[in-house]
């Protein structure tokens, strides 16, 4: 299996679960605070993972060895 096609399974997996838990939340199937609390839980963490994936697929600015510095001073 390719690393993309299995990266791209396992977003779709924490995204499912993700809305799922909202849905549970939102029909009224949480009876107390501590499960509330729990699943509020679940939902952060599975956020969490997306932003990690995606942040570790993107190439980020700090790469960049020119840096996104503007220098004013052109006296040099």
């Amino acid at each position: 299996m390719d690393e993309l096609t299995l990266i791209n399974k396992i977003q779709r997996s924490l995204k499912d679960q993700y809305h799922n838990i909202g849905e549970s939340m939102m029909s009224g199937t949480v009876d107390n605070m501590e499960k509330y609390k729990y699943m509020l839980g679940q939902a952060h963490t599975c956020l969490t993972i997306l932003q990690d994936i995606s942040n570790l697929l993107n190439e980020k600015e700090q790469k960049d060895e020119k840096g996104t510095v503007i220098k004013l001073n052109t006296k040099d």
